[in-house]
């Protein structure tokens, strides 16, 4: 009783999965967009590591110097 209407959900759903995957693999502007994405974010997250390992490094070094300036006797 059920396997028709089985039958034909799964070939609708087949057949809208693949119009908008259709849609979204041959649009142009989707593509640009997707992958504008995947080469810039790893850029970002990577500057923004050196960034603050930079300025742990430089905070070190600031301390550094101030504790040979004013050593503890």
């Amino acid at each position: 009783m059920n396997y028709p209407f089985q039958l034909i959900n799964n070939m609708y759903c087949a057949s809208v999965r693949s119009s908008l995957l259709d849609m979204t693999i041959n649009n142009p502007i989707f593509i640009f967009s997707l992958i504008t994405v995947i080469w810039f974010i790893p850029g970002i997250i990577v500057r923004r590591l050196n960034e603050l390992k930079k300025i742990k490094k430089n905070k070190k070094n600031q301390d550094d110097a101030i504790k040979k300036l004013y050593p503890k006797p």
